[in-house]
């Protein structure tokens, strides 16, 4: 394929750590803005609202979550089949795999969609949330589960131009949406709208990044090789089968982690709307630490794929080392600031004494969960990488169910830790992917196996 004529980028050769810090930066400042349209989210609403209004949005942003990785499964599934296909040279198995993608995970989106607008009463009472959230908690869910489909969809197509190597033009149109989800936060919340007015905005705005995307990809789809009619978005059956034989295993990773944090959030939740409030404000301080390190598994991954396809194992051992130093020298500074002022970092969202109170408890729970994200983006990189479909679906079960409702029943339950016994089992299964996938990687296993674009 003509290199200079294509949207696909190849990173099979050339210096390592410098091309994964380049493709890793648009990602990462596309998540910092994600995550601060995500915490003015938290911080608009905390002021207007109050305890009950950040409950409310945490909870809910929990189940929307759960919706939302369903989905990415397939998206990261598609990632790796793309970065693979690159790595082969194989330019037409990148269309097919992309109109794959748009027909099948778009139309998982609706299904979700219609069936968490069907449930959402019965969800509410199975989450135990908060009575004086419940009426905001219902209407920030409701508005984001019908525009699921704009959500998954930005999702999506990040994930097709991630696997051709392009991080820029994703982050382009996330500086769009958060700029546009912060004045609409504003303009709602502040209006009287509450939580309903925060979802509203998010649900907006991620529809704007999602017609930039698709319009992106229409304006360059000869480069691409892909065009909008029913040729490629007829599923094809080979990719089809490739893309559910590696996506069901990462969805259900997803889910098992997802359900086990709802679980461990509906047993807080019973704590009351202060513990509630807490603990949504210690979850949106974990996304912080996403910030860069979800870019580094992102963008490891993509460069995984391309090089363990390529069988140049040797780029693949330099790209893991430069994640997790990078990761670990950001969330140590994370930790520092928390550890230093953690009543400053809860007031940001929320100056209730209560609040504030309890946010020296959580010091420690936040400390873990940033190393547990440092260590967890680069294990992640790898299995997706590889496309190790058995690998994901153990590990699910492992961090979701063994680890994660595990240690919190016996910290919380059976040595009567109680609340601090549900925070530090979330944050220590957090470090389940990096316990296995290092030994695992270590051992040279891994270079055996064969990637799926060619099984």
């Amino acid at each position: 394929m003509a290199k200079d004529e294509s949207l696909i980028k190849d990173y099979t050769s050339g210096p390592v750590a410098r091309q994964l810090l380049g493709f890793a930066w648009p990602f990462m400042l596309s998540n910092l803005l994600q995550t601060a349209y995500n915490l003015t989210d938290m911080v608009v609403v905390g002021q207007y609202v109050g305890p009950a209004g950040l409950s409310a949005v945490g909870i809910g942003a929990d189940l929307i979550h759960m919706y939302t990785f369903i989905c990415m499964g397939f998206c990261n599934a598609g990632q790796v089949l793309i970065s693979q296909y690159v790595g082969l040279q194989d330019r037409g198995s990148v269309s097919k795999i992309v109109g794959v993608m748009f027909t099948f995970i778009l139309g998982l989106s609706l299904c979700l969609s219609a069936a968490g607008l069907a449930f959402v009463d019965q969800l509410m009472g199975w989450l135990n949330v908060p009575a004086q959230a419940l009426t905001y908690c219902r209407q920030y869910t409701v508005c984001c589960t019908a525009g699921l489909f704009f959500l998954v969809g930005y999702v999506m197509v990040a994930a097709v131009l991630r696997g051709m190597g392009e991080s820029r033009r994703p982050m382009v149109f996330i500086i769009i949406a958060s700029v546009l989800n912060v004045i609409l936060d504003l303009v709602f919340v502040s209006s009287g709208m509450g939580p309903f007015g925060a979802a509203l905005a998010t649900v907006i705005a991620q529809g704007v990044s999602f017609v930039l995307c698709v319009g992106y990809l229409w304006r360059r789809r000869d480069r691409l090789g892909f065009a909008f009619h029913l040729k490629y978005l007829n599923p094809d059956r080979e990719n089809l089968k490739k893309l559910l034989k590696l996506g069901v295993p990462m969805m259900i990773q997803s889910c098992a982690i997802n359900l086990s944090m709802l679980f461990v959030s509906s047993r807080i939740n019973v704590y009351g709307v202060t513990v509630s409030a807490v603990t949504s404000v210690g979850n949106k301080l974990s996304t912080v630490a996403s910030i860069i390190c979800q870019a580094l598994s992102q963008s490891g991954a993509t460069m995984v794929g391309q090089n363990f396809a390529a069988r140049k194992f040797d780029r693949v051992g330099k790209a893991l080392a430069t994640a997790v130093g990078v990761g670990l020298c950001f969330t140590a500074l994370l930790s520092a600031v928390m550890i230093a002022w953690p009543e400053r970092v809860f007031a940001l969202f929320d100056d209730d004494p209560a609040v504030l109170a309890m946010s020296h408890r959580y010091v420690l729970v936040a400390v873990l969960n940033f190393f547990g994200y440092a260590l967890r983006g680069p294990s992640t990189a790898l299995c997706n990488g590889m496309g190790f479909p058995m690998m994901n679906f153990v590990l699910g079960i492992l961090d979701g169910v063994v680890m994660r409702i595990g240690l919190c029943v016996l910290l919380a339950e059976s040595f009567g830790m109680g609340i601090m016994g549900y925070w530090l089992g979330g944050a220590l299964a957090g470090f389940t992917f990096f316990i296995v996938m290092c030994p695992y990687f270590l051992s040279g296993r891994w270079k055996k196996r064969a990637p799926p674009a060619v099984a």
